[in-house]
């Protein structure tokens, strides 16, 4: 039998959808920075489940905490890695809201660092702000990155600025990506993101429920494959290096969320 499922901690995640069909899916674990830990995670893959097979919700907008989108992937899953207690394809998170039914907007108000960055950049849409920082520091602690972001960041803000993002953990704020030529959908002022995104979403939920999700299952192809070839080579890297014991040390070291 199926076991039923919990209740979504309102603590950590806050759900509402509107009579237009538009769900609002918010990270507000302020404790522990929407960092990626197991239980966080696991609301999440929940959350998007249930949301994907609800009927009445046609777009799903993806917010975090006004000043951090998330901070990445929790140390104690980091070290869980290192240690071998958890396999990297255990973390897949970013495969979840690849797979939505429905269209999806990450309105990334605040900061996003590694896999916060990239759940946010595998929504169908994406706004970013001018002055909140993005960037990927999985080689500061020692490994390669994860949860796809090796194609899905090339396809975000282009292989050469990618490739210094990852190769140089270096961040970069909003408005220096839109100079440097981010495909996302807009970078505005820090208080502009959701507003825009919420109103993109509203015009998509005009449009009927059946072609919008025909639609989002054709246009995604690419990046859904992108994902699985991404992930097949990012979990042999992590086999690698997670089996280096200078690993475990750089993420006790430098982990900073």
């Amino acid at each position: 039998m199926n076991q039923p499922q919990q209740p979504v901690p309102e603590d950590i995640l806050d759900i509402r959808v509107d009579e237009a069909g538009c769900a609002v899916l918010r990270m507000q674990d302020s404790a522990g920075k929407n960092a990626f830990s197991q239980p966080f995670v696991a609301a999440l893959v929940q959350a998007l489940g249930a949301l994907g097979a609800r009927a009445d919700v046609k777009v799903v907008v993806l917010c975090g905490l006004p000043d951090l989108f998330s901070a990445g992937g929790d140390r104690s899953v980091l070290l869980g890695l290192a240690e071998g207690r958890i396999a990297p394809y255990d973390l897949l998170l970013t495969r979840s809201l690849l797979e939505l039914p429905q269209p999806s907007i990450a309105a990334m108000a605040g900061a996003a660092v590694g896999g916060g960055l990239v759940f946010g950049l595998a929504c169908d849409l994406v706004f970013m702000a001018r002055e909140s920082r993005y960037g990927c520091n999985f080689m500061d602690l020692g490994f390669t990155p994860g949860m796809g972001t090796t194609r899905l960041l090339q396809a975000a803000v282009g292989p050469y600025v990618a490739a210094e993002m990852m190769l140089g953990a270096q961040y970069f704020r909003g408005q220096e990506l839109a100079a440097r030529g981010a495909q996302v959908n807009a970078v505005l002022p820090r208080a502009e993101v959701e507003v825009r995104a919420l109103d993109v979403a509203a015009r998509l939920c005009e449009k009927p429920r059946a072609a919008l999700l025909l639609l989002k299952r054709t246009l995604g192809l690419p990046r859904r494959v992108a994902f699985e070839e991404a992930r097949t080579l990012e979990s042999l890297m992590h086999e690698l290096c997670f089996a280096d014991p200078a690993t475990k040390a750089l993420i006790r070291e430098n982990y900073r969320p």
